[in-house]
């Protein structure tokens, strides 16, 4: 996969949210609904392949306080690593 961010991308994730084959709001949605059960520093990962998730997820990641690891596509399969940090 290209890391597009460069970094991090071998952070292991707490919890996996698998919306491959969901279009918009799906994504969005099921990536709010895990991390609102997670705790403050557990790790999720997001794999989606609808274009606009990568806008949509990495918005509500700035908008929301949380930290984004890593971002990564291979083919049509975006990787989102995302840190609780509220």
């Amino acid at each position: 996969m290209n890391n597009i961010l460069g970094e991090k991308e071998n952070t292991k994730p707490n919890r996996t949210v698998d919306v491959i084959g969901f279009y918009c709001p799906e994504p969005m949605f099921r990536t709010r609904l895990e991390m609102d059960k997670m705790d403050k520093g557990e790790v999720l990962e997001v794999l989606a392949d609808d274009p606009s998730s990568e806008s949509d997820i990495t918005s509500w990641i700035k908008k929301t306080g949380q930290e984004l690891l890593s971002i990564s596509k291979k083919d049509n399969i975006i990787r989102f690593i995302i840190r609780k940090n509220k």
